[in-house]
């Protein structure tokens, strides 16, 4: 897909994410935002190995959304990629819904795990990349991290091992926002040098623009070195796309009124 389907897919993700939780009048719409190109290249861009119409196909690639309040966008994705109706995309967060607030398989099937439980997601992808070796398999497994759940300890003991056990198919994607729960990630744990702290843990290591289309697939579509385990340090804006959200904590995990749905989507026209 070329760059300006791309970007046009990254605008329809962001459109999804802000009526999906302005009808819920709950979720993560600043962390959703900030990944739309990051999605939109794995998916769209010829970056995953995958097919809708087999959902369950053995050698697709893996996803795992380790920021799981994040699954707002990656709701929209699926739907943009066939693999859900895009009618379901109202049901975000009510009873019954397939859209759980984080992701749960048990609800949504073509989901490779239920996520949200921060700090897990890496673990999670690390034991499908050794499937994957053990099988003698081709796909590969990517995991999308956020820079403040990286504060989480687990996540560098899962870099150590995957590094230590040369698993060339794992690639960790870190949608470094800078913003998280409570505040801004360098006021609350400070992870920087980030780049050096995966290049110490053995990683081939990446710095990009994650909103640059020909920087992302640079960079995912690169090979590592082999036997290393590449991570992408994806430098974003969290809420991006939607003035009055951009760089404001207050949207980590508020919902826009109705007000600001309306203006925030006549921004994304």
């Amino acid at each position: 897909m070329a760059d300006e389907k791309l970007k046009e897919m990254a605008r329809e993700i962001r459109r999804h994410v802000i009526r999906m939780t302005g009808e819920a009048g709950s979720g993560h719409p600043g962390g959703s935002l900030s990944m739309a190109e990051l999605l939109a290249a794995l998916y769209f861009g010829g970056v995953l190995r995958h097919d809708p119409s087999n959902p369950s196909w053995r050698d697709r690639d893996r996803l795992i959304l380790s920021k799981g309040h994040g699954c707002p966008a990656l709701y929209a994705a699926l739907a943009e990629a066939g693999y859900i109706s895009r009618d379901v995309l109202p049901t975000f967060r009510k009873i019954g819904s397939p859209l759980q607030g984080h992701p749960d398989r048990r609800f949504l099937p073509v989901l490779e795990a239920s996520t949200g439980s921060l700090g897990q997601g890496l673990s999670i992808g690390i034991g499908m990349a050794l499937a994957a070796r053990l099988d003698d398999r081709p796909y590969r497994t990517f995991v999308i991290l956020g820079d403040g759940e990286i504060d989480e300890g687990q996540i560098w003991e899962a870099a150590a091992f995957a590094s230590f056990h040369k698993l060339g198919n794992l690639v960790a994607i870190v949608d470094c926002n800078k913003i998280q729960l409570d505040g801004f990630v360098k006021e609350i744990l400070d992870m920087d040098p980030l780049a050096d702290k995966w290049r110490a843990f053995g990683w081939e290591t990446r710095e990009i623009d994650g909103h640059d289309y020909g920087q992302i697939l640079g960079a995912m579509t690169n090979p590592a070195p082999q036997g290393k385990p590449l991570a992408i340090i994806a430098h974003t804006i969290k809420g991006k796309g939607v003035s009055f959200m951009e760089n404001n904590p207050e949207f980590h995990g508020v919902a826009p009124t109705a007000d600001e749905v309306v203006k925030a989507l006549a921004e994304l026209a």
